[in-house]
């Protein structure tokens, strides 16, 4: 019997080919299983999140989204047409089957997560340090960064709420801008070593504060002016 012969008729060799069509059918069948789906593609938009509110839309790629989530284009593609279908999907999840006081919390969260970063740190740094010999960098950064992708985000969630909750919004975007700078002001100010940095429960505390003030502004305007509007018709 040759040697070619002994391999075939070795009994090893069915199970081997089992163990063989066992991996085959496993690579087949390795789609995940609806929990690891579901957790892959929070992955994903946590990745999204943090990366749109750091860095802005305009300089937040597909390419650094799946390589942080840890995830392959092909896998982003199957979840996500392109860019503008993740950033709704972010904004979606921000804003879904929420009042207006969690949707603000939940976006200061997300700013002061981005805006307490190592690098918005070094980056406000540099502004800093930088702003007498260089005026219009701080002006440039905040025009092309992700602040002014924010402003317009808060900007159009107030517009959209103020209608909704029935008061008067008469300047979005200054609102959104003051919402801003409350949130990230002193936070990263004292990151950036102005004092002591804070604490992970004062900043969730700061951004809790941050929202009660402002909506309280807010609404408090609203009703002055309808009140005043009311006196007048009198």
């Amino acid at each position: 019997m040759t040697r070619s012969k002994r391999r075939r008729q070795s009994p090893h060799r069915p199970e081997k080919k089992r163990s063989h069509a066992a991996a085959a059918a496993a690579r087949r069948g390795g789609r995940p299983s609806h929990a690891h789906a579901e957790k892959l593609g929070e992955r994903i938009l946590d990745v999204a999140t943090e990366l749109f509110f750091a860095h802005g839309y305009g300089a937040t790629s597909i390419e650094a989204v799946a390589r942080r989530a840890g995830v392959s284009k092909r896998t982003f593609y199957h979840r996500y047409a392109d860019k503008p279908a993740l950033f709704s999907a972010v904004i979606h999840r921000v804003i879904e089957g929420a009042s207006l006081r969690e949707i603000l919390e939940r976006l200061a969260g997300l700013i002061l997560r981005a805006a307490l970063s190592p690098q918005a740190v070094a980056l406000h740094r540099l502004i800093v340090g930088e702003s007498g010999r260089f005026p219009k960098l701080a002006a440039a950064v905040s025009r092309e960064g992700a602040s002014e992708n924010a402003i317009r985000l808060i900007g159009a969630v107030l517009e959209r709420e103020a209608a909704r909750e029935g008061f008067a919004l008469d300047n979005s975007r200054f609102s959104a801008e003051q919402f801003l700078y409350m949130v990230i002001a002193v936070p990263q100010r004292r990151a950036a070593g102005l004092g002591a940095p804070m604490t992970a429960a004062e900043v969730d505390a700061w951004g809790r504060n941050v929202v009660a003030l402002f909506l309280d502004g807010c609404r408090g305007a609203g009703r002055s002016r309808k009140a005043n509007t009311g006196d007048a018709a009198l």
